[in-house]
């Protein structure tokens, strides 16, 4: 099984390349998948990333700021290029549901570039960020001058779909504090350099992302703790040794 990091390193023009620099290591889980698929800029060759930069403007975002919200029209996709962004959606009752959290290489509203319907989710800057938007017409366009790109597209959806169904299933299966485990060790792996990693997520929003009550999430978070697996600090869990984060998470 593979598990990657990311690194950015510069190519020609100033554009930003992102590099896999992890090997491969054997699994350890019982889970579906247990490793972050490598982030679909990532997966291009030099050239393919550097024709899809070519296209769109680039942008910048503060924390907080919406990248797009749930209901709009809007027809453009983004290409994380520093930062990450929280995929949300309001329930009935009018609470926040989070989806998932997007960081650098991914793609997020490509949904867009293929229908005319309305924003299925809202886009959030955690945190300062910089994004490569393209539009409907530019992306298929792109699509269309370079099948392995969108061979690649296909393998991320067919992904998130599969991710989609594996947390349905940890949902009903996993208590708590592995279902915490395992979303911390998923979100590791994507450190920059080796040893401990922080995962800037409140104990809300990993609520938010395994069906879970924040009380919960502080509870498993404790026991973490007393393992010595996690530290936490304000809205941030830094993980001491992914490794066993991830024997817990299958206990």
């Amino acid at each position: 099984m593979v598990r990657t990091r990311l690194k950015e390193y510069p190519t020609s023009g100033s554009s930003t390349r992102l590099r896999d620099t992890r090997g491969a290591k054997p699994g350890q889980s019982r889970f579906v998948s247990t490793a972050r698929l490598t982030p679909f800029a990532t997966a291009l060759s030099e050239p393919v990333y550097s024709a899809l930069l070519s296209r769109g403007r680039r942008r910048q975002y503060p924390r907080h700021a919406r990248v797009f919200c749930e209901g709009d029209r809007s027809d453009f996709l983004v290409v994380i290029l520093d930062g990450r962004v929280k995929i949300a959606v309001t329930t009935p009752g009018g609470d926040e549901s989070l989806l998932g959290v997007r960081g650098p290489g991914e793609l997020v509203g490509e949904l867009a570039a293929f229908d005319a319907q309305p924003r299925l989710a809202s886009a959030t800057a955690l945190e300062p960020l910089t994004v490569q938007t393209v539009t409907a017409a530019e992306f298929r366009e792109f699509l269309a001058q370079y099948p392995a790109a969108a061979v690649e597209l296909r393998r991320m959806l067919i992904h998130r779909l599969r991710e989609a169904d594996r947390r349905r299933v940890e949902f009903g299966t996993h208590d708590t504090a592995s279902r915490v485990a395992h979303l911390l060790a998923d979100m590791s792996s994507e450190q920059q350099s080796p040893g401990p990693a922080v995962v800037r997520l409140s104990q809300q929003e990993i609520g938010k992302l395994i069906g879970a009550s924040r009380e919960s999430v502080a509870r498993a978070l404790t026991k973490l703790r007393e393992h010595k697996l996690v530290e936490t600090g304000h809205r941030s869990v830094t993980v001491l040794d992914p490794d066993a984060l991830r024997s817990r998470a299958i206990e």
